[in-house]
């Protein structure tokens, strides 16, 4: 089924358009400027005359994070031979914190000749021929094979791809979402990708061969490219009135709605470099006829990321009731049973609209779903059951909830045109099969969920079939070894997520949707275990301790605040 899924995306998008020695860190940011801007970066340091071997590894692994003329700053510190042979386009390996070089012994090593191995901790890779990074934590080690010539060590021997430092990595690489389109909505979504700082000015051409080369593999069967099959014509360039020209052929837009979707594509990846202004050109003529020119302004109606509706409130489900949170304490409890007591509810959520609401309730000795709209508080059984469930989330066009029964079975529920609820199960295997889910949350575009799955933080794409099956694909878990035993997670853009955990080093963290990024929230005034979290990028972060619940703005706050006192076991939720 899963190879059906894939498929039937592109079907859908036709159809509708010293001994031991550390590498040194904290290297700054290298800022990218606009198209055509001077590239100005001062190239890493070449090799030092009489450095020892340990200094030409660290040099090398320093180097190594400029991609300009083939990693040539890198070269510099391998022999003629290697620097010839070095297959430098095999994946880009980052570690995170300290890299040692240590010197190996081994026996009857020919004089001239030195062994150094490189270690450290490898947080994943980058694709080289997509700009994607793949999480996959573990322990990295690999020998350098040296030998001197004229007095100068230099590096002989080594594998195929590349190492660098995170901190060198963030200094030298730009992290660009690059767009692609999911085929069940018709809207664009992002795709985190990297790409080499410098040359700035070939950053244009690379993000179109993204686009042409179609989603990374994280979103395998959710999204797809309508460049499909494209070529370039010419190079992506500013012309004489700064507008950037991207003239394609080999493609053949069914309809104005493809077109639209083509230019989104297109713009709003070109956006995320300072690109303001798009020509687009198939064969040398406009891509709509009576458009010239296309700004970020223009397809923003296009964005899978949706906002919630003005005014949602937040909800806080307390005591088995459901309040709006708002100051101190609940402004108000909803109306009906769900807010006056007249149900043990246990969690609820309400679409991005800010109308339909999902409710976890407990009757006897199990727990139910029941769905019915905010307003009037009036919410009805479906058949969705089961001795725990996950608290509810909706997708991005609030027609559709999930949650999680018993951790093992990941169901849907759809609300059909008549309004009447339909229950199915989504082929989750590749996530269930793992442990207990114990946290599910839709991103905000519909495309991706993640979960905490025993205790581990795991995303997936959302994969949908021409039949209306839908399945996750392409799990994967992010930072595992940092993050440690994760409560619960939500996302907070759709490239990243906020994660609770036991872990006492970080009780609070965000993480990038890649596994790449990773820091620590504060957690000032906050009173282990945290056991609950609502997260929105336009919203304060809510959290409960075992006081109550606190919130907190990143940059406008020092501390947390207690938001509602006297409520350990308090569930916040954002809609969505």
């Amino acid at each position: 089924m899963r190879r059906l899924v894939t498929a039937a995306v592109g079907a859908v998008l036709l159809a509708g358009a010293s001994a031991c020695a550390g590498v040194p860190a904290n290297l700054p940011v290298q800022v990218v400027r606009q198209v055509g801007a001077g590239d100005e970066v001062a190239p890493p340091p070449a090799p030092v005359a009489g450095a020892n071997v340990l200094d030409i590894a660290r040099g090398f692994v320093t180097a190594a994070s400029s991609s300009s003329d083939r990693h040539g700053a890198a070269r510099r510190f391998l022999t003629p031979e290697a620097a010839q042979d070095w297959n430098d386009g095999e994946a880009l390996t980052v570690l995170e914190g300290q890299i040692d070089t240590v010197p190996v012994t081994v026996e009857d090593q020919p004089a001239g000749t030195a062994t150094v191995r490189i270690r450290g901790t490898r947080v994943g890779r980058l694709v080289p021929q997509t700009g994607a990074f793949e999480s996959d934590v573990g322990q990295y080690s690999v020998d350098l094979q040296m030998v001197q010539r004229d007095g100068q060590w230099r590096i002989a021997r080594l594998p195929a791809g590349v190492v660098v430092g995170l901190d060198d990595f963030r200094g030298n690489y730009k992290a660009v979402p690059v767009w692609f389109v999911d085929p069940a909505r018709r809207l664009a979504v992002s795709d985190l990708r990297y790409l080499p700082a410098v040359p700035s000015r070939t950053q244009p051409a690379r993000v179109v061969d993204m686009l042409i080369g179609g989603p990374s593999s994280s979103l395998r069967g959710a999204a797809a490219t309508l460049l499909s099959g494209a070529e370039l014509r010419a190079n992506v360039a500013a012309g004489a009135d700064s507008a950037v020209v991207v003239d394609l052929t080999r493609i053949a837009p069914p309809d104005d709605a493809a077109r639209r979707l083509i230019a989104a594509q297109i713009v709003l990846s070109l956006s995320e470099l300072n690109v303001l202004r798009v020509r687009i050109l198939i064969d040398g003529e406009p891509l709509v006829a009576d458009r010239a020119e296309w700004s970020r302004e223009d397809v923003t109606d296009l964005v899978g990321d949706i906002a919630a509706a003005p005014g949602s409130p937040a909800l806080i489900t307390t005591g088995g009731r459901i309040g709006t949170l708002s100051g101190p304490v609940p402004a108000a409890p909803i109306p009906g049973p769900a807010g006056n007591g007249g149900m043990a509810v246990e969690s609820a959520a309400i679409g991005l609209d800010g109308q339909r609401l999902a409710v976890v309730a407990r009757v006897g000795g199990a727990v139910r779903l029941e769905l019915g709209q905010l307003a009037d508080g009036v919410v009805n059984p479906v058949e969705v059951t089961g001795g725990s469930l996950t608290r509810p989330t909706w997708t991005p066009g609030s027609d559709e909830v999930w949650t999680v029964a018993d951790g093992r079975h990941l169901l849907r529920v759809r609300l059909q045109q008549d309004g009447s609820p339909k229950a199915a199960e989504v082929d989750a295997e590749d996530l269930t099969g793992l442990g207990p889910v114990t946290t599910l949350r839709l991103s905000r575009d519909g495309v991706r969920v993640l979960a905490v799955v025993d205790g581990g933080l795991y995303v997936g794409a959302v994969a949908r079939g021409l039949d209306g099956t839908v399945a996750i694909t392409e799990v994967r878990q992010l930072r595992g070894q940092s993050l440690g035993s994760v409560v619960s997670a939500d996302w907070r853009t759709t490239d990243s997520i906020v994660a609770i955990t036991r872990n006492p080093d970080r009780l609070i963290a965000q993480v990038g949707v890649d596994g790449l990024a990773l820091s620590d929230v504060p957690s000032t005034n906050l009173t282990q275990p945290l056991t609950a979290l609502a997260v929105s990028s336009e919203r304060p972060l809510l959290v409960t301790d075992q006081t109550g619940v606190w919130t907190f703005e990143r940059g406008l706050q020092d501390a947390w605040r207690q938001q509602l006192s006297g409520a350990a076991g308090a569930v916040p939720s954002y809609p969505g």
